[in-house]
């Protein structure tokens, strides 16, 4: 007798389960690396070195969010609409760079709402050395300038400069920035000598604007009287000291439409989450088979009834049943003559004329059945007019025997 040697059976190299929570790892991280990569990009804006709050730069703002927020007084960033519609003084820092519609949007959106328009002022470079700093080279055109103040008021920046030396800030008095930058203004907020302002109120709306943006900027910053007096700038437009939102709308953020975003943000939210549930529930359904496999059918069945099921199918599709009456009953004169013993060479109406003599009814004979199946115009017509003209050509080869 002899013993049978079982094989190990063969594992597999990693379980069912391995192979799930793989599957449900990558399903994730791709989930992650998709959302990552949409809203990246916008909270990488701005901080690019401009006149932006999140700039370090000389000519950015970023220090004056954090000074105020240092000094107890809660800042927060404008990034989306509904951020500008809400009811805090807003600062909107303007470069040349910045988006005109943006800023008419801004000014639609903050009609009744306080808001602070700080103007540009400096032609800058990025330096190559230091990435995020700025290198200023001179002063930006006037028409430049009055082109974004055109939008905010009835004002134009002053031909030539002020040659006043200090600036009166809430009884603190303070360097004037070189170059100083001001508009004419018969009742200035801060003034910058007769009849000239730094700050100023556009007439019928509670829009302040700063002409002068080395007042508050972080280049200012770096000078302790400077900064105490942005502090009472700031705190002059909001006597309540509530908290003070920067705008970043206008320097991109929130304004770069993707259609990714329409996947995973309302109205699109709920479609796409019924699309991936149904996505689940079919892998579900197709991890396990329901019933006996089906086998595939033939598209033409074997047999000769299946045959000519198929052609009478294939012809009725095409429309050609019409034609074929005549036909049949041609090919029905042609055998029965050929059964009956004819003689040879006749035809048509020849060959009709001695069928019908080989019946003796001949108000039903051939050619009277012939007839009928070529004027037959649908199916069960063409099947009674053919199944007499068998039945004609079956008695009269019996009655032959």
């Amino acid at each position: 007798m002899s013993a049978a040697t079982a094989e190990p059976a063969a594992q597999e190299p990693f379980s069912r389960r391995t192979l799930f929570w793989g599957i449900f790892a990558s399903l994730l991280a791709a989930a992650g690396f998709f959302l990552l990569s949409t809203y990246a990009p916008d909270f990488r804006q701005p901080g690019n070195g401009g006149a932006t709050p999140l700039s370090k730069s000389g000519v950015g703002y970023a220090g004056l969010a954090e000074w105020l927020r240092l000094t107890g007084n809660p800042t927060s960033m404008a990034r989306t609409e509904d951020d500008l519609a809400t009811d805090m003084l807003l600062i909107v820092t303007i470069s040349p760079e910045s988006d005109p519609a943006a800023l008419d949007h801004i000014l639609e959106l903050r009609q009744d709402l306080d808001t602070l328009f700080v103007l540009p002022k400096w032609q800058t470079l990025p330096l190559e050395e230091h990435e995020g700093w700025k290198m200023k080279f001179g002063r930006l055109p006037d028409a430049v300038v009055n082109q974004w103040l055109g939008r905010i008021a009835n004002a134009k920046i002053g031909v030539g400069h002020s040659t006043v030396r200090q600036l009166d800030i809430e009884g603190r008095l303070v360097a004037a920035p070189d170059e100083l930058q001001w508009v004419s203004d018969e009742h200035p907020i801060i003034a910058a000598g007769n009849d000239k302002a730094v700050l100023t109120e556009v007439d019928g709306k509670p829009f302040y604007v700063l002409t002068d943006p080395d007042l508050i900027n972080n280049a200012a910053l770096g000078n302790p009287d400077k900064a105490a007096a942005a502090l009472d700038l700031i705190a002059l437009l909001q006597p309540e000291k509530g908290p003070v939102m920067f705008d970043l709308t206008l320097h991109g953020a929130g304004r770069k439409y993707d259609l990714a975003k329409l996947l995973v943000e309302p109205p699109f939210l709920a479609l796409t989450l019924t699309i991936l549930a149904a996505a689940v529930l079919a892998f579900l359904h197709g991890l396990g088979r329901f019933g006996p496999p089906r086998a595939e059918l033939r598209a033409i069945a074997f047999g000769k009834r299946a045959l000519v099921d198929t052609t009478a199918m294939l012809l009725r599709r095409a429309g050609r049943l019409e034609e074929l009456g005549g036909r049949y009953a041609a090919l029905m004169r042609v055998r029965a003559g050929a059964l009956l013993g004819a003689p040879q060479g006749l035809q048509g109406e020849a060959l009709d004329r001695w069928l019908d003599s080989r019946d003796k009814d001949e108000a039903s004979g051939f050619t009277a059945r012939a007839q009928a199946a070529g004027e037959a115009k649908n199916l069960t017509q063409m099947q009674e007019a053919a199944e007499q003209l068998h039945d004609w050509t079956a008695r009269r080869l019996g009655e032959r025997r």
